[in-house]
């Protein structure tokens, strides 16, 4: 029996897209894998990167509010400027977009597209992961203030098994900066010939990458782990707590090697925590989830972080920055201790999805990113 995410309704749309030959120099990572400081240095002297309308604030005095009104007006800004040097054109009919993405040995080929945002809110497209609130309501003031959505959303589908694409219309080789890899990517266009159009307005559909699920763990690359603060606890309090819910093991590396196996960083070591089997004996695929478990045992009974969507003392690091950034948050005083955790499989990721349920947020972190201005959707 398939999810109802198959019988969701998919159509072309005509992109605004980068001029081919300046694609490499204005498509950029998403806005959110990124801090304002590390957007400021991977966009000098480029003044054709995406980043000056996805993190606008590069472009005002340092310690702007990202989400202040003159931003939003600034990417505005930004945005018709591109356009109007031609940087960025609209295709002059609907099309669907093959989208190949290649990042060391794993490859993976989507189709963009627009689907419905009522088939999404009705649930014919699953939803997997809850947002903060704050950065739902951030990327709603951008959409509004461009009055397009500047980046598709990735979908996994288990049917769709695509064969190799014909010769891309342009690639975009992997470009580094302030530590963050980039794969490289490629797009291919067909024209659609069915109707474009949808109830209401444009702004009624989505851009979606529809991309083939792929083997276990190779989207997962690692989770996210979060940073928090014990509060009044001492260390040695924590650890003592800690050894209730884990059998603990002091000193070793932070990388887990295995679900249930999760590793924290405190007073400059690492430490195993191996979640005890009763915790962990649950038949609610949600439930036992490691990031799950973290919150249910930890974070909220110990350490009072009862909303990791809304607390403003928990953060959480992308997991391809490595462990070697949470050993600097905590080092540099902004945390007092760190957790990693172990990727949340794909198959646990559908399952839960099916099944009709929605993980905690921060639960995941997929690798390669697909990137912001390939695929703008105006929404008039």
């Amino acid at each position: 029996m398939f999810s109802p995410l198959f019988m969701a309704t998919i159509k072309p749309f005509a992109a605004l897209k980068p001029k081919p030959e300046l694609a490499h120099r204005i498509c950029e990572l998403p806005y959110d894998v990124m801090s304002s400081e590390e957007a400021r240095r991977m966009a000098e002297g480029n003044p054709l990167s995406f980043l000056h309308v996805s993190k606008p604030e590069i472009d005002l005095p340092p310690g702007t509010n990202p989400c202040a009104a003159e931003v939003y007006a600034t990417g505005r800004k930004n945005f018709d400027q591109l356009i109007a040097q031609g940087a960025l054109r609209q295709e002059d009919q609907p099309c669907f977009y093959l989208y190949r993405q290649i990042m060391g040995d794993h490859s993976q080929t989507g189709l963009v597209a627009v689907a419905g945002c009522q088939e999404y809110l009705d649930g014919a497209i699953k939803k997997h992961e809850f947002t903060r609130p704050d950065k739902e309501d951030d990327r709603v003031r951008h959409m509004e203030a461009l009055n397009a959505q500047t980046g598709p959303c990735p979908r996994s589908t288990g049917l769709w098994q695509p064969g190799r694409p014909q010769r891309p219309t342009w690639t975009s080789p992997a470009r580094t900066g302030c530590g963050i890899p980039r794969g490289r990517s490629g797009i291919g266009t067909a024209s659609g010939r069915s109707n474009p159009g949808s109830p209401g307005s444009r702004a009624s559909t989505l851009p979606t990458a529809i991309i083939a699920a792929p083997p276990r763990h190779a989207c997962s690359r690692p989770a996210t782990a979060p940073g928090t603060a014990p509060g009044s606890l001492s260390s040695d309090e924590l650890v003592r707590k800690l050894e209730g819910v884990f059998d603990v093991t002091r000193g070793t590396n932070g990388t887990p090697t295995q679900k249930h196996d999760l590793r924290l960083f405190l007073n400059g070591t690492w430490h195993t925590l191996k979640f005890r089997p009763e915790l962990t004996a649950t038949q609610s695929p949600i439930d036992a989830l490691d990031v799950s478990l973290l919150q249910n045992h930890v974070l909220a009974p110990l350490l009072g972080i009862d909303d990791p969507r809304t607390s403003e003392r928990i953060s959480f690091v992308g997991g391809i920055r490595g462990i070697s950034e949470l050993e600097k948050l905590v080092n540099n005083g902004g945390h007092a201790c760190a957790f990693s955790m172990f990727p949340t499989s794909i198959e646990d990721l559908m399952t839960i999805a099916d099944a009709g349920g929605i993980m905690p947020p921060k639960s995941t972190w997929f690798e390669p990113k697909l990137r912001d201005a390939m695929f703008c959707h105006l929404l008039s």
